[in-house]
């Protein structure tokens, strides 16, 4: 799993540094970041969809972390496996870049990531 915070310069981001624990079980370490960090962007390897994904949060002020999953590893949830990438806000599973472009669409994007603390 490789973990990628997006820079936090002109904008909102993490409130702090995200720790990896060796010996922690992938499934609690990835239960921990949702609850560390306020947007998190689930990924494959090179998924352009990813990079779409967050684009549009950066520009709307949120800095999310991007997760790149191994293969074989899953994002957590029921709705991250059917979603790739898969986004979470507040610890809550929104979907792909669909469920993304919806919210974005209908202008509640940017409130719900103010009330995650994005």
């Amino acid at each position: 799993m490789e973990i990628a915070a997006s820079s936090t310069q002109g904008g909102l981001g993490l409130g702090g540094a995200l720790t990896i624990d060796g010996g922690e079980a992938p499934e609690m370490r990835m239960e921990r970041l949702l609850r560390e960090s306020p947007v998190v962007v689930f990924s494959r390897p090179g998924c352009c969809m990813a990079h779409v994904m967050r684009r549009l949060l950066e520009a709307v002020g949120a800095h999310p972390t991007v997760i790149v999953l191994e293969e074989g590893e899953t994002a957590p949830g029921p709705a991250a496996a059917e979603a790739m990438p898969a986004l979470f806000i507040g610890g809550a599973a929104v979907g792909g870049l669909e469920g993304l472009m919806a919210l974005h669409l209908g202008g509640s994007l940017v409130p719900l990531l103010r009330e995650a603390g994005a």
